[in-house]
């Protein structure tokens, strides 16, 4: 048996390639409240279910910055594992509502990568994550570069 695999080294980045990550969360209530409490987010749309019900979409929604997260993290294990740091963040577009008992999955797709200019034993991969519910509906979307280890 071999042991998992934490991420992959600048060389292993394949531009072109997309990666359907093996992760995926259904997100409960608990964790919609709880990230609301957490992050001050106070919004009825997320925590009154009354309120939610006589507006757009007629259940809780669940928070944004809850689904960016929750995106980012299934990644880790084939994008960030190995990185130094994620450099930026960009174009996050919120595709569609995602609710309570929703579940998410994602894919990544590696746009670009280029070596380190400044550190030989480094590289930036560019990629593009889409994160989707159960219905294969595209949720959310956002862009970032990865400063990535290289293979010793």
């Amino acid at each position: 048996m071999e042991p998992s695999k934490l991420g992959s080294y600048f060389e292993e980045f394949v531009v072109g390639e997309t990666v359907e990550h093996a992760l995926s969360k259904t997100i409960f209530e608990s964790d919609n409240n709880f990230f609301s409490m957490l992050t001050m987010n106070h919004h009825p749309v997320h925590t009154n279910m009354d309120y939610a019900r006589r507006n757009q979409h007629g259940q809780l929604l669940v928070v944004g910055t809850l689904v960016f997260s929750l995106v980012v993290g299934m990644t880790v294990p084939d994008i960030s594992g190995k990185a130094i740091a994620n450099l930026d963040y960009e174009n996050i577009r919120h595709l569609g509502p995602v609710f309570v008992n929703d579940t998410l999955y994602a894919k990544t797709t590696i746009l670009d990568k280029r070596e380190s200019k400044s550190k030989p034993d480094r590289g930036i991969v560019y990629v593009e994550t889409t994160g989707y519910n159960q219905h294969g509906e595209a949720v959310i979307s956002f862009r970032r570069h990865v400063l990535v280890k290289k293979q010793a």
